[in-house]
Formats: C-alpha cells, sequence, structure tokens
C-alpha cells in the first residue's frame, strides 16, 4: 500500500474499524425519505460519529458542507431501480474526478454471478489500477446478484469477496450472512478489512444485533445507507452503531447510550 492510500485510509475510517453512511440511493431510487434535505440527514448522521459519508459525485459539494470533519467517499458506478437493467452497473466517474472533488476514497459496486459480472470486472480493474496510481482507497462493494437465492449464501459471498481483493480493493462491503458464525467464512476470505450493508431496515435491536453480530464474526465495520439515513433519528442510530463497532460495547449499551431505548 503506498502512503498516499494510507493516509487516506485514515480519513475514512478509525482503527481499521469504519462506520459509513452510503447516501448515493438517489441515482439508484430517486429523491427517497431522508435523502431529499442531504445535509440535514448528513450533519445528523455525522453528529452521532460516522467516519465517513459516501455518495455520487453531484452530490458532493452538499456533503461536504454538513458532513463536520467526516470523511468522503465517491462512488464510481450506477443504475436505476426504473431502468431496463437495474444490475448492469456503468461508470459515472473516475479517480481523477474524486481527487478534484476532495474525496478521501473511491468506491465501485460488482454483482457476482450475475451477466454483468464480466464487464463489470473489466472496469474495476482498470478502476483500482487508476486509485493505485493516485493513492487513493477504494471500497469495492461485493454482493452476490441475479440469482436471489443465493444472495446470502456464504460459500459464494466469500468467493465474491476474495475477487475484490482479487482485484484491489483496500475495503471490502459485502451482506451479512445472517449469524457470525456464516460469516466467520466470509472473513476469513480474504486479508482484507470486510464491512457489511445494511440491507432493509428492521427495529432498531435487529439492526444493532445484527452490527454486533458481524463483528463478533470479525468484521471492521459497516457501511449502512437506509438503516441510518431513514431512521426517524438518524443521529441517534448512527451513534449506536459507532459504538458497537468502535468502543465494542454490548447491544443494550449501545441502545442505552445512543438514547433509542427511550425514544
Amino acid at each position: 500500500m503506498n502512503t498516499g492510500t494510507a493516509a487516506r485510509l485514515c480519513r475514512i475510517g478509525k482503527g481499521n474499524k469504519y462506520v459509513i453512511v452510503p447516501i448515493d440511493h438517489g441515482l439508484t431510487q430517486g429523491a427517497v425519505d431522508g435523502l431529499r434535505d442531504v445535509e440535514s440527514t448528513v450533519d445528523a448522521v455525522t453528529r452521532g460519529g460516522v467516519d465517513a459519508i459516501l455518495s455520487q459525485k453531484g452530490i458532493a459539494q452538499r456533503v461536504h458542507q454538513s458532513k463536520n470533519g467526516a470523511g468522503y467517499i465517491m462512488h464510481l458506478n450506477g443504475s436505476t431501480d426504473i431502468g431496463p437493467a437495474p444490475g448492469d452497473k456503468r461508470l459515472t466517474g473516475t479517480v481523477e474526478e474524486a481527487v478534484k472533488i476532495g474525496a478521501d476514497a473511491v468506491s465501485y459496486h460488482i454483482n457476482v454471478t450475475s451477466e454483468y459480472e464480466g464487464n463489470q470486472i473489466e472496469s474495476l480493474a482498470k478502476v483500482t489500477k487508476d486509485a493505485n496510481e493516485f493513492g487513493m482507497p477504494i471500497l469495492v462493494m461485493c454482493y452476490v446478484r441475479g440469482h436471489e437465492e443465493n444472495a446470502k449464501d456464504p460459500e459464494k459471498i466469500s468467493h465474491a469477496v476474495r475477487l475484490g481483493e482479487e482485484l484491489g480493493a483496500d475495503i471490502i462491503k459485502t451482506a451479512y450472512t445472517g449469524d457470525p458464525k456464516s460469516f466467520e467464512s466470509v472473513v476469513a476470505a480474504t486479508s482484507k478489512p470486510v464491512v457489511i450493508a445494511g440491507g432493509k431496515k428492521g427495529t432498531d435491536k435487529e439492526t444493532i444485533e445484527m452490527v454486533k453480530g458481524a463483528m463478533e464474526a470479525g468484521a471492521s465495520g459497516v457501511s449502512m445507507g437506509r438503516c441510518i439515513f431513514q431512521h426517524k433519528d438518524p443521529e441517534s442510530i448512527s451513534r449506536a452503531v459507532v459504538e458497537i463497532v468502535h468502543n465494542g460495547v454490548s447491544v443494550e449499551k449501545a441502545m442505552e447510550k445512543s438514547g433509542l431505548l427511550e425514544k
């Protein structure tokens, strides 16, 4: 790892642990709840202690002015849910653009096992080459998609995260398998930090228990969107997740310290 990459990684996490909130859903889903007033949402979650915000490049200015010193990650591909091929994530930016707009890292999404896997592997290889040249960390979102019955299969997810490392990822994001035991094999498949996606919103306790289970399995944190930015109190849920990831407290203590038990 070159000096630039190492230095920038420190801006999006602490002690090799990461709490990242992606808000790139505006491209995929439109102006959904929690993302109409981007500034207020970013202000709330960063006051809650999250390490970094992730977005498409057009939202960067709105993020920068509201992020309270947190890091910023620019996402480099995407698609829409209303288009003909939601799984066909196409490039939306470059590493050079990320440098110009003040990003601390970039991210890229790949749908392993989908019909678009080959093209996305090819694009990712180019992105990681450029990221290395610029000293820019890259978070690779490695999902098993295209055959939904396999979406949480530990063996296939393990292959997906290993693919991320093989192609040059510095951090790998993937789906949680559902329990610590099965997720241990996912974490063991790579030497890189693994962070979990949030997925669909559950109860506060379910969300915090998922984070705790992942950390017990050896994960390095989370990259959670809707569970956080669509919460009725984004600051409090952020603080609870931070307590689990960075301080290793119990589920009950995290909910107590964040004030969620009172809500």
